[in-house]
């Protein structure tokens, strides 16, 4: 370690800017065969519909010793009515785009907060050294391949017919086939066609990422066509209820609500969760696969933190990194910076 600043204290205020900076994700409908012209494609609009459904859930009162049987058999056969949004293609077109921008930073070593100078000298240190041994090149990688592999899409990409990527970098369209690219691993792409353009995109993310001055980014757009069938449902991004019970029991995300050209949309953070599903250093790696870069490798609909303060929690290695000089493996410095870049505040 060059630096020999000795840290004892965490800051109070320590914060780091998102490096990696997503758009919403449009959503239209149009036909295959049209996948190049941009006039035919039409905003995916949300529509509202009554449901009549039925009791599906555990009922705790439903225990064989139950003292009015009758009661819980009308309990269970009452409907269950239901208001809900819903967002489908028509009937004439068979195919989604998904289109969304991505702007990448640089100038990791800056913090966006910190009030413990010394603190920050040194974890500029460590940023900088990190930059000259290995480069952004691993996780420009890891972050382009899931671009190109649609995992953005989320439950869209389920079962789709064909799945095409098409990302404009620096003046250059790229076009991507989303099933030749797999997601459960990161390792090479055996397409020769593919590989080069993989290349290509992660350098340019890498440019912008390993700019040094705060001034240059990168410039990524991307649209997604998945052909889907006439009529199919799509899934834009689900807003949290806040209604009273009774009301309304799912919002879909829309843009421009309220006038003539509302769209259906998928959060930026959805998007941005996608790409940044990079993590296939944690310890259950080989069971789950990667997991979105997090400080404790939370995943919320697994109800599980796969990385906590005795298994490689950011923290922790952070910790044994400025307070003891113990420098992490190479995996975990990759994962230390992705979590940076991901952005967020980390005070004590």
């Amino acid at each position: 370690m060059s630096n020999t600043i000795t840290i004892e204290k965490n800051p109070s205020v320590l914060a780091f800017e998102a490096k990696l900076v997503c758009s919403d994700a449009l959503m239209k409908s149009g036909n295959w065969d049209d996948i190049n012209d941009d006039t035919k494609w039409k905003p995916v609009e949300i529509q509202e519909k009554s449901v009549r459904g039925t009791i599906s859930n555990r009922n705790e009162s439903s225990d064989e010793g139950h003292k009015d049987h009758a009661k819980f058999l009308k309990s269970i056969s009452d409907a269950n009515i239901q208001i809900v949004d819903n967002a489908a293609l028509p009937f004439d077109v068979d195919t989604l785009k998904a289109t969304f921008t991505l702007r990448i930073l640089g100038n990791l070593v800056k913090p966006s907060a910190c009030n413990n100078p010394d603190y920050e000298e040194k974890l500029a240190s460590i940023i900088t050294e990190y930059q000259e041994k290995y480069g952004f090149k691993e996780l420009s990688k890891r972050y382009a391949k899931n671009i190109a592999n649609g995992r953005f899409l989320w439950r869209n990409r389920i079962s789709a017919e064909s799945i095409e990527i098409h990302v404009l970098v620096n003046g250059e369209k790229l076009i991507f086939d989303a099933y030749s690219i797999g997601m459960r691993d990161f390792n090479d792409v055996p397409n020769k066609e593919d590989k080069k353009s993989l290349e290509k995109l992660a350098s340019a993310i890498e440019e912008g990422l390993s700019d040094k001055t705060g001034e240059l980014f990168s410039f990524i757009e991307v649209d997604a066509f998945v052909k889907l069938g006439q009529g199919q449902q799509v899934f834009p991004s689900q807003e949290m209820n806040m209604e009273k019970e009774g009301d309304k029991s799912k919002h879909l995300y829309k843009l421009n609500e309220g006038k003539d050209n509302e769209i259906a949309g998928m959060h930026s953070q959805k998007v941005g969760n996608a790409l940044r599903t990079i993590d296939d250093w944690h310890l259950n790696a080989d069971r789950v696969g990667a997991i979105a870069i997090e400080p404790f490798g939370s995943v919320t609909n697994r109800g599980v933190a796969y990385r906590n303060l005795k298994k490689g929690s950011f923290y922790t290695i952070l910790d044994e990194w400025m307070k003891k000089d113990k420098e992490p493996s190479e995996e975990e410095q990759h994962y230390m910076m992705a979590v940076l870049i991901r952005g967020g505040v980390f005070s004590e």
